[in-house]
């Protein structure tokens, strides 16, 4: 009998297809839960059929024919005692024209509907009828799949799990009894084999208590692994980073004299949660969340000098190379000042420039390092990395936060930051490993962004605004998303470039996108950042990060093409100065229903977790991810939105389980982790 965990595969071909659905082990088929189920426990009389609705005939083949009018297909006249009906095939082989002949007797299940040749069902399910053609006397599971792979061998390979793996229940009684739940194997049983008494919309909705015990075990499964990534890391050795060994005259000190404003209350709540991780012996691993133009730099920046302090190294890491250019420059304006040597490293740079970046981080005279993934791509070795800050942390994948690991020696502490706030049903689950910290105030002086929404029809009436307003302020034009084509989106970039270039003149409008050499794109933001280029047109690569306090008018085209997240993060490219700042989402009827929530919500709210939140709604927690779970797949059967009293109750029951139960974790994560949550460690 397989034990749990254990490939339940050989390499042929098939099961190297089984593989790519993630069917390796006995639990895998187990945890292979339909995405549907189909009704062929009922027959329908032909004269009882409804268009628009799926239904199952027992009929007799009474004609079959090729025809090629209006096109090729195979036509199957039927009839049962109550009337007849057309069964028509696009595609289909020669050998079915002869095996569905006349005089065949035949089961077929599709949608009914009304056609060229009457009332037809086109494409449907057929099965011959024998002796032995019984109706099954319970629903059809029907399993997510692909080429090569029916739901026949997919069924059996199940029923073969069933009889090899012994399912033994990993969730004490104790837990079971308080929960209400059904027992696993129970569970598994009525959700692949469902009796004929149980209500189909109970399983298609997910309501049905074996669907309930699935949905518990995955967000607890979940909640035991980053739990114990979490007591791993704090086994790992980092440097302390708070104590004698400080100098009396800081930089942390200094810095903070010099600064040109007070930290808001907020800030200095984060910065002492910080500092009471960085007087830890293991890694920090918090995330700092706040709304865009809350003041994370500045923390990073008091982090880093923390670090330095004490004699290690600090990196910055950022996903764009203007984003790091930013921080970059806004921060080495700080601490340059202080005597700090801050280094600057990214791919684009000439091959001499890396060589030397390279060498001053070896050595250790680069004290603070900033860039983009360049940093643990390149060549990069430091002489003792003490923290590691990655802005826009959801942009950075698993792999390479795991790389920072290995960095100089000790192990780094980890500061990751996010302009994108994270609703607390995600916080309690895929963030659950987090010290999570919050800046929920913006400093004085920033005056509220007005949000208007109109028409692409009032396009010539929204230039005439924007030149305006040139004569007082800068302004921000994007362009519109184009997800499945970065060339059509430069595209929409040169062609808006040109039109307000032409209707605009002599105003001097500037252009800026990915595809830019680095030089050209800084050279732009430069002559931007100093006034002279009165228009900005871009591409989202200004999404974050880029700091023009005199820009105050947003202008995003086709704002219907653009996610909640993306929205504000744009938007808050303005409102970074005390003028009266607005932002124009322009859109094109028709609207789907998703995208006129997100607008309403932009124009209703700028609250960045009321939007967070209704954008975790809208769109599910991949956004809000990006790469953290590479290698897992998200929640498969657990919604955050419908099943919030689980999360909480998951929570609860990993603790106990980790206190008290821990042969029960083990039996837990084998059945669902299959030893991949590795990956949930960074």
């Amino acid at each position: 009998m397989p034990t749990a965990g254990k490939p339940a595969l050989n390499a042929s071909p098939i099961n190297l297809k089984l593989a790519k659905l993630g069917l390796r082990r006995q639990e895998d088929f187990l945890l292979h839960l339909p995405i549907r189920y189909e009704d062929e426990t009922t027959v329908t009389p032909i004269a009882d059929l409804i268009p628009g609705e799926q239904a199952q005939i027992e009929v007799e083949v009474v004609h079959s024919e090729v025809t090629y009018r209006p096109r090729r297909q195979m036509i199957l006249r039927v009839q049962d005692h109550s009337g007849e009906l057309v069964l028509r095939f696009i595609n289909f082989y020669g050998s079915q024209l002869k095996a569905w002949g006349a005089g065949s007797h035949i089961r077929a299940r599709g949608e009914v509907r009304g056609g060229f040749f009457g009332t037809e069902m086109v494409h449907p399910q057929i099965k011959k009828l024998g002796e032995q053609s019984s109706l099954p006397t319970t629903l059809t599971p029907v399993y997510s799949t692909m080429a090569g792979v029916p739901q026949t061998l997919i069924r059996r390979a199940i029923d073969k799990a069933f009889s090899r793996l012994e399912i033994e229940d990993y969730l004490p009684p104790e837990w079971m009894k308080r929960l209400e739940l059904w027992p696993l194997r129970q569970s598994l049983e009525t959700l692949h084999h469902p009796p004929q008494e149980i209500k189909a919309l109970s399983l298609q909705d997910r309501s049905h208590p074996a669907w309930q015990r699935i949905k518990f075990d995955e967000l607890l499964a979940q909640q035991l692994s980053l739990r114990k990534a979490t007591q791993a890391r704090r086994a790992r050795v980092a440097p302390i980073l708070q104590g004698s060994t400080a100098p009396a005259g800081s930089f942390v000190k200094k810095f903070l004299q010099i600064l040109p404003f007070e930290l808001t209350t907020a800030q200095q709540r984060v910065w002492k949660e910080i500092l009471g991780d960085l007087k830890q012996a293991y890694p920090m691993h918090r995330l700092l969340q706040g709304d865009v133009g809350s003041g994370k730099t500045v923390i990073a920046a008091l982090a880093c000098l923390q670090a330095i302090d004490h004699n290690y190294q600090a990196v910055l890491m950022a996903p764009t190379e203007i984003l790091a250019e930013q921080h970059f420059r806004k921060i080495a304006d700080w601490l340059t000042p202080l005597g700090i040597r801050v280094a600057w490293l990214t791919g684009s740079l000439k091959k001499s420039e890396k060589t030397k970046a390279q060498q001053v981080i070896a050595e250790g005279s680069a004290q603070l390092i900033i860039g983009t993934h360049a940093l643990i791509q390149e060549k990069v070795s430091f002489a003792q990395l003490g923290l590691a800050v990655i802005d826009e942390q959801h942009r950075f994948g698993v792999s390479q936060r795991l790389h920072l690991r290995k960095q100089g020696g000790v192990e780094p502490h980890i500061l990751t930051m996010s302009a994108t706030p994270i609703p607390r049903t995600l916080a309690m689950t895929y963030f659950a490993d987090l010290e999570v910290s919050v800046i929920d105030e913006l400093p004085p002086g920033r005056s509220p962004i007005l949000t208007k929404v109109v028409t692409h029809s009032r396009k010539a009436e929204v230039i005439e605004r924007v030149r305006a307003w040139t004569y007082t302020g800068q302004v921000y034009w994007v362009v519109p998303l184009i997800e499945e084509s970065e060339t059509l989106e430069l595209q929409n970039a040169l062609d808006a470039y040109a039109e307000l270039t032409s209707v605009l003149a002599p105003i001097p409008v500037g252009l800026i996108h990915g595809r830019m050499p680095a030089a050209e794109k800084q050279a732009v933001m430069d002559a931007f950042i100093g006034g002279t280029i009165r228009v900005l047109v871009a591409t989202t690569v200004i999404e974050v990060g880029v700091d023009v306090p005199s820009a105050s008018l947003m202008i995003i085209e086709h704002a219907e093409r653009f996610g909640l997240a993306q929205l504000h993060q744009l938007r808050g490219r303005v409102g970074r100065g005390t003028a009266q700042s607005v932002c124009v989402l322009m859109y094109s009827p028709p609207l789907s229903q998703t995208a006129r929530e997100r607008l309403k919500t932009m124009r209703l709210s700028s609250d960045g977790f009321e939007i967070s939140r209704k954008d975790l709604q809208l769109r599910g927690p991949g956004e809000f991810l990006g790469a953290r779970q590479s290698g897992l797949a998200l929640l498969r059967f657990a919604d955050l939105d419908i099943d919030t009293k689980w999360v909480e109750l998951a929570r609860q029951c990993a603790q106990d389980l980790l206190t008290h139960h821990a042969s029960h974790v083990e039996a837990c994560l084998k059945w669902w982790m299959g030893g991949r949550e590795e990956y949930l460690k960074a």
